[in-house]
């Protein structure tokens, strides 16, 4: 399963690694594309929507899904 969340607040490459390692540490997330100028994540596995913004939110940007 795919899950696109809306993440706001990445202005580099370097937000964009922080949001990626942040949601990859959610249990049962496979894999994670992130995207600074859509403003999106995409991420695979069956992790459920609230703990990936809570992972986002907590590594400092804000998102919704």
């Amino acid at each position: 399963m795919t899950t696109t969340i809306t993440v706001e607040g990445m202005s580099c490459g370097h937000c964009e690694q922080t949001v990626e390692e942040a949601l990859e540490e959610v249990t049962g997330v496979t894999s994670v594309t992130v995207d600074r100028e859509s403003e999106q994540a995409s991420v695979d596995g069956e992790a459920e929507v609230t703990a990936l913004v809570a992972a986002v939110e907590d590594a400092g940007y804000t998102a919704h899904a």
